[in-house]
């Protein structure tokens, strides 16, 4: 069986940005994780931009991935946009702040300069 969900990267200095669509799995979550460990080594605190266009969340094995790296990483992250299009997405936003360190902070799809321009203040 596909994984149905649609994962985007682009780095950015020390930004890395990545785009989800559809259903976020373990193996489309440990796509992108090197890339993050790679900027975290190079810079020491990195900054997230999250896209989430038409996604509809993680299964298991991507949930139980994610808790693993933020608990690694609590402290590496410095600031994250939270880019959606659904009123879940801004609650999640909400429910992340107390999991990190990081500022965190969501915008409506047409507010992307502005996650672009806070996440890099």
């Amino acid at each position: 069986m596909r994984s149905t969900a649609h994962v985007d990267e682009f780095v950015h200095g020390r930004v890395f940005e990545v785009d989800l669509h559809g259903k976020l799995t373990r193996r489309d979550f440990k796509e992108f994780v090197p890339e993050t460990e790679k900027l975290i080594a190079k810079y020491g605190k990195i900054r997230l931009v999250v896209m989430m266009h038409n996604f509809e969340g993680w299964d298991l094995g991507a949930m139980w991935e994610e808790i693993k790296w933020e608990a690694r990483h609590f402290n590496h992250i410095e600031r994250i946009a939270i880019v959606g299009d659904e009123r879940w997405h801004e609650r999640m936003a909400k429910f992340c702040k107390p999991f990190t360190t990081a500022k965190v902070c969501y915008f409506h799809l047409r507010e992307l300069e502005a996650a672009y321009t806070w996440v890099d203040a």
